[in-house]
């Protein structure tokens, strides 16, 4: 089973069910991996500054 990269803590996830794209939640520490290979098992880490950036910059476009 992987493990979280930030706290160590076995990741509950099934190899066998997960797909490109998908987002991993890590229970112990909240960060959250976004699966970008399967075969091996490839994580990316989500960054949520990225995320706020663009809420930010929608906002921006609205007014």
């Amino acid at each position: 089973m992987p493990s979280c990269p930030e706290c160590e803590n076995e990741l509950d996830i099934e190899v066998d069910e997960v797909e490109e794209g998908d987002v991993i939640a890590c229970e112990e520490c909240g960060a959250e991996y976004e699966v970008v290979g399967v075969e091996p098992l490839e994580l990316a880490r989500v960054d949520d500054d990225l995320d706020e950036e663009d809420n930010l910059l929608e906002e921006d476009e609205e007014e």
